[in-house]
């Protein structure tokens, strides 16, 4: 009887596989530790510096605060999510909301379905943050998709609308206020410049108000 040894093949960029090939070959490579797959294809991720490991951290901190306030929402941070048949991804940080919200916990504990919200840190404006990957949440309807351009020192906030993104607006005092999770305002001069100090202080304002409060109620009725 003749005996075949059937290797698996690793991960290199560019290569086009079906999801569950993907997902066979992520878990074999295990010194990876972020690869994604957009529309077919495979993205992995060089070393991370400081430019964006840094914005990172702000992200999630601000994030982090409004998570504790907020129960009934999940925070979590490069977390793989199934979105569909050709697109397996790890978004910098995500919040959904855990009962009735878009996306669900599999049984092997991986995010199907698109999150409410999910926040990435792009290089520049020329990243596929802001080109295939923003197609495919668009397509997948995350209803609010942050892309923080570091080089640009820009922030965009994009909220789904029958079928489109378009930004939000930044109002008079520098805020962005998020309409799917109410008080999660975010002063953006503040994040760019790492001041979180006051990104934390405008974020405490959007928790006290009214709107806030019956969010939490409705997350937790």
């Amino acid at each position: 009887m003749l005996e075949t040894n059937i290797k698996t093949l690793p991960l290199e960029n560019g290569d086009r596989l079906t999801r569950p090939e993907f997902e066979r070959r992520y878990a074999r490579m295990s010194d990876v530790k972020k690869a994604e797959l957009i529309e077919g294809i495979v993205y992995m991720s060089s070393p991370v510096r400081i430019t964006h490991g840094a914005p990172h951290a702000f992200i999630m901190t601000w994030l982090g605060n409004y998570w504790v306030a907020t129960p009934g929402v999940t925070l979590a941070d490069k977390t793989t999510v199934r979105l569909d048949a050709d697109n397996e991804v790890q978004p910098d940080a995500l919040l959904r909301i855990e009962t009735g919200g878009n996306s669900i916990i599999s049984a092997d504990g991986y995010v199907e379905g698109a999150p409410e919200f999910i926040a990435e840190v792009a290089s520049s404006s020329a990243s596929y943050d802001l080109g295939e990957k923003l197609k495919v949440y668009r397509r997948n309807q995350v209803q609010e998709y942050l892309v923080w351009q570091v080089y640009e020192q820009k922030i965009d906030w994009f909220r789904w609308r029958e079928g489109e993104y378009i930004n939000l607006s930044i109002d008079e005092q520098g805020i962005i206020k998020s309409e799917i999770f109410p008080g999660l305002w975010l002063s953006v001069s503040n994040l760019i410049s790492g001041n979180l100090v006051e990104v934390n202080s405008e974020l405490q304002k959007g928790l006290k108000t009214s709107e806030h409060q019956k969010f939490l109620a409705q997350l937790n009725k």
